[in-house]
């Protein structure tokens, strides 16, 4: 099935069809800012530590993310993404005060308050979309997403910083702000009405709080079909970190290009991710969740691996391949956790996972800064390509060894993997 299909098959659902463009026109605004904003602040200020320093303040948040998810259990979800995307709107309109070195405080807060906001928006669309949502859209649905999410990042970016030398950073903030109105209206009109929520295992009066945000841990932890994927997931993040903190070391030592080669790269390294979100469904239709993410963790790996040696081409290529394998992971995971988590704790479990998957690959950005000052490029890039293979044989092994245990229970072509419910679980309870 083509990518054509694909696309057709998710619009023809009503709730998947306005998940997805909520998603395409606030993911416009927020890529949109994600550079202005460092440039902004070097403009105001000259600093470059403190421009790098406003995507840390956009990414700390995701730390937070099991308690941040938990709120997306506790409301409704529909309401949680028109008013969250309402606040997020109100929060970029005081930007426009923004207009020097003093004041240049009130963009951190926003950015802080804007990222936290979106773990909150994240976990409680993948709940909804979990519950709304036919299973066998899943994985087009998170594919597609993927998609429109690398779209933006390639589109908006450009749009925002022509935006900014034309008009400068309090148009951008504006823009912004209309995009995540725009948002809440598209969602309000979701055609979904969730039922009551029976309390979790975790929300019982006897657990306390800590109890309560550790769900969506122990969830992960307890289940064989999600603890490998996520765990994965974070292995192949921390080495996509070490290859973003390499990368304008590798344009210069190894290319021996400027630094706005680097654009190059990226811009290529996003048309993958943008291929691979079309073809994500039907390749889930037809492999098995571990296998898919394998395959797409050595792809990305060779991708690095190839990052030794100089031709053009060769750059060019792994540069594809790394954008191609590296969203495979991330989505087999997240269709996963959509699939085999409880409705009580799904925000907090998608949430919990993703701040598994995405503290790793900051860490390795800073630790990555360091190395690449001490040691050759080339033996970081072969190193994270081996690494790499490792991760990936060890999936595809428990993929191999899951599927041939005694007792294993046949799964007909094309129907999604379902791992049995867990004892004493209420995984068994079948979702809407």
């Amino acid at each position: 099935m083509g990518g054509g299909s694909v696309v057709v098959r998710v619009l023809r659902d009503r709730t998947a069809g306005r998940c997805l463009a909520g998603v395409v026109v606030s993911g416009f605004g927020t890529s949109a800012m994600w550079l202005t904003a460092g440039i902004w602040v070097k403009s105001l200020t000259g600093s470059n530590s403190l421009a790098a320093l406003t995507v840390g303040a956009m990414w700390a948040p995701v730390l937070a993310g099991p308690a941040l998810g938990a709120l997306a259990d506790r409301m409704d979800r529909k309401v949680v993404l028109v008013r969250g995307n309402l606040v997020m709107a109100c929060l970029l309109v005081p930007l426009v005060l923004v207009d020097s070195g003093r004041t240049v405080w009130l963009l951190f807060a926003v950015l802080v308050l804007h990222g936290a906001s979106g773990v909150v928006l994240d976990a409680a669309e993948s709940a909804l979309v979990a519950g709304t949502v036919p299973a066998s859209l899943l994985a087009d649905f998170n594919g597609l997403r993927m998609t429109a999410n690398e779209g933006m990042k390639l589109v908006a970016p450009l749009a925002g910083a022509g935006l900014y030398v034309r008009f400068g950073g309090p148009a951008v903030a504006l823009l912004a702000a209309a995009t995540c109105a725009l948002a809440a209206l598209v969602f309000a009109r979701l055609p979904v009405r969730e039922k009551p929520r029976a309390p979790g295992p975790a929300a019982s009066p006897a657990g306390s709080w800590r109890d309560e945000l550790a769900a969506g841990l122990r969830r992960i932890r307890a289940s064989a079909v999600l603890r490998p994927l996520v765990t994965a997931g974070a292995a192949t993040m921390f080495l996509a970190g070490v290859n973003g903190a390499v990368t304008f070391a590798y344009v210069d030592e190894v290319l021996g290009r400027a630094p706005a080669y680097a654009g190059v790269l990226y811009a290529v390294q996003g048309a993958g991710s943008v291929a691979v979100g079309l073809l994500a469904g039907p390749l889930l239709r037809r492999l098995p969740e571990r296998l898919f993410a394998a395959g797409g963790i050595a792809l990305f790996a060779l991708g690095l691996g190839a990052r030794t040696v100089s031709p053009d081409a060769v750059a060019l290529g792994a540069s594809a391949a790394i954008g191609f394998g590296l969203p495979c992971v991330l989505i087999a995971a997240m269709t996963a956790v959509q699939r085999e988590t409880p409705d009580a704790v799904l925000g907090r479990t998608a949430a919990t996972a993703g701040s598994l998957m995405t503290a790793p690959n900051a860490v390795a950005l800073a630790l990555g800064a360091g190395l690449v000052a001490v040691v050759d490029v080339r033996v970081l890039t072969a190193s994270a390509g081996a690494a790499g293979v490792l991760t990936a044989a060890a999936l595809a092994a428990g993929a191999r060894s899951r599927r041939g245990g005694p007792g294993a229970p046949a799964r007909a072509p094309g129907a999604p993997a379902q791992a049995p419910p867990e004892p004493g679980s209420d995984a068994a309870s079948p979702r809407p």
